[in-house]
């Protein structure tokens, strides 16, 4: 089986190569592996140790930035290489306070394995959540290199549990450590015989809860929000709009903040055209008496997380639609009730936080009014759903720190 494998990864590079002329995604995870080995032969200072840290994409990198912040204060001489597998990762984070090089993952053949880790050679190697390669970790584990999975979470439906994936489950030898987010990946690993487990939880939110130790302030957000009640909904998508947008033209008393999810634009241009209340733009804030606007419209990266801060309540998109939830995490560590769309089954921190009634989930615009009222008029109700969602977040912190106890 590991022959086959090997032989549809080499496939996969050609295929690939020709599927880019069709796809600019598919271009993109071409063309950035191009230069790939002389880059980093270029980048890398052999005079340092390095650590690496691979993140399939953006979500799993801001799971590694606890772990990153931890192995800077805790080995302050050692450098660290993160690899991103997705061009989405790779093109949005190209630099980093605790990152000292970017690259992409090479396809894993054996060949590229061998001469990624002859460049790096890395004292540790960490690896977030999931993204396993067979090749890079058998060869992970023929240097003896300590190697972890930080956040992991695993299904009786991957390919290490079948009967054709024997092979697959040894190279999950190369694990030093398993660092699990549920008992239920826990169980699974020892029933595999892997007792090198612990149930660590996710790093998401010891990311999350550092925000409270930050500055979260913003000059222009104090000044639209004057004092009143303030909604923000995050990440929307045109399926969330359709859910917010009635009420917030019928809510006068009401500030709201709009942080679509897409900037483009045309889109920012159809949303304005849907709101009735006076709304200005972050864009052309400039020399506006923001006080006076009912509807802020983030049309920029970066704030979000910020804005939340300022939040009586947070609507985040993504589950109205397909798209996929949004971070609910962000708001919540800031305690404030939450609300989202109908669609967060793959989603288990919504799940659990809906569980414990500190978010609720609406199927259309009549729903969205009627939570919003509710919350709106009964300020008890509203801050103990708060202290709910506050509380989620401080209750399962603690999984960079097991790690770090570890090491």
């Amino acid at each position: 089986m590991q022959g086959i494998y090997n032989v549809l990864v080499k496939l996969s590079g050609v295929v690939l190569k020709s599927a880019g002329k069709f796809s600019p995604k598919l271009k993109d995870f071409t063309e950035g592996r191009k230069d790939l080995f002389s880059n980093l032969e270029n980048k890398i200072d052999p005079n340092y140790d390095h650590f690496w840290i691979h993140a399939a994409s953006l979500g799993e990198f801001e799971m590694a930035v606890p772990v990153l912040k931890m192995l800077k204060d805790k080995y302050p001489d050692t450098r660290t290489v993160v690899s991103f597998f997705s061009p989405s990762g790779f093109k949005n984070k190209k630099k980093h306070d605790l990152v000292d090089l970017f690259t992409y993952l090479p396809l894993d053949t054996t060949e590229n394995a061998e001469r990624f880790l002859d460049i790096i050679q890395p004292k540790m190697a960490f690896f977030i959540k999931y993204d396993f390669w067979p090749n890079l970790l058998n060869e992970l584990r023929n240097r003896e290199i300590r190697t972890f999975l930080v956040s992991g979470v695993f299904r009786r439906d991957q390919a290490f549990f079948k009967s054709y994936g024997k092979w697959m489950r040894e190279s999950l030898k190369a694990f030093e450590h398993f660092f699990v987010q549920n008992k239920d990946s826990k169980e699974l690993l020892n029933n595999n015989g892997f007792n090198n487990v612990t149930v660590s939880g996710d790093t998401r939110f010891d990311r999350v809860a550092a925000q409270l130790e930050t500055d979260n302030r913003i000059d222009f957000i104090e000044e639209f929000k004057n004092d009143k009640m303030l909604v923000v909904c995050g990440s929307t998508w045109p399926e969330d709009e359709y859910l917010i947008v009635n009420f917030i033209n019928s809510s006068v008393k009401i500030k709201f903040i709009i942080a679509p999810h897409e900037i483009k634009e045309s889109k920012i241009n159809k949303l304005e055209e849907k709101l009735n209340l006076p709304t200005v733009k972050y864009s052309e804030k400039e020399g506006k008496d923001l006080s006076s606007s009912s509807v802020l419209i983030l049309d920029t990266i970066g704030l979000l997380g910020r804005a939340y801060s300022y939040a009586d309540i947070a609507y985040v998109g993504g589950a109205a639609g397909t798209t996929g939830l949004h971070n609910i995490l962000e708001p919540a560590t800031f305690g404030i009730p939450i609300i989202i769309g109908e669609n967060f089954s793959k989603f288990p921190e919504a799940k659990k936080l809906r569980s414990l009634a500190g978010l609720f989930s609406v199927k259309n615009s009549e729903e969205f009014s009627a939570i919003m009222t509710k919350l709106y008029t009964n300020s008890d109700f509203r801050e103990k759903t708060g202290m709910i969602a506050g509380h989620f977040i401080s209750s399962n912190t603690g999984a960079t720190r097991s790690l770090e106890e570890y090491l």
